[in-house]
């Protein structure tokens, strides 16, 4: 993805217009255009990056020190019973726009929004194949 074709990068340059919750240096938070739920908001970091494992570890932090209260702000001003926290990451886990972010959906009961996951069993060992696996490939 080309920076410059980014829709959150031309958010973030003031190119595009937005409904602003919050911005300091790193992160901005703008209400979702196309929300699941009332108050479904947006945070994205201002330095472009696809996915999560790609994103800067300080950058990060920066996210870190604000996404739970923004989380909380979003619960209490839409008086709801809970809250989604997600961040897609690749088109097959449902990734829209190729810059790293976080969605926060204010959810209440019984609202129909992500009604359940589906679930499985794995088949005897395979979980502790996979997480083998996993462990093999992590490197911090």
């Amino acid at each position: 993805m080309n920076v410059q074709c980014c829709i959150f990068c031309k958010i973030i340059a003031g190119q595009v217009p937005c409904t602003k919750i919050y911005e300091n240096e790193h992160v901005l938070a703008f209400m979702d255009a196309g929300p699941v739920s009332e108050g479904h908001v947006l945070v994205v970091l201002k330095q472009h990056t696809t996915r999560l494992d790609l994103t800067d570890p300080l950058e990060m932090a920066e996210l870190a020190k604000v996404l739970p209260k923004l989380a909380g702000s979003v619960k209490d001003a839409m008086v709801a019973d809970g809250y989604n926290v997600l961040c897609n990451n690749g088109s097959s886990a449902g990734q829209v726009v190729e810059h790293m972010h976080f969605h926060i959906i204010p959810r209440k009961e019984n609202d129909g929004v992500f009604n359940q996951w589906p679930s499985f069993q794995y088949p005897e060992g395979k979980a502790d194949t996979i997480a083998e696996k996993i462990r093999r490939n992590l490197t911090l």
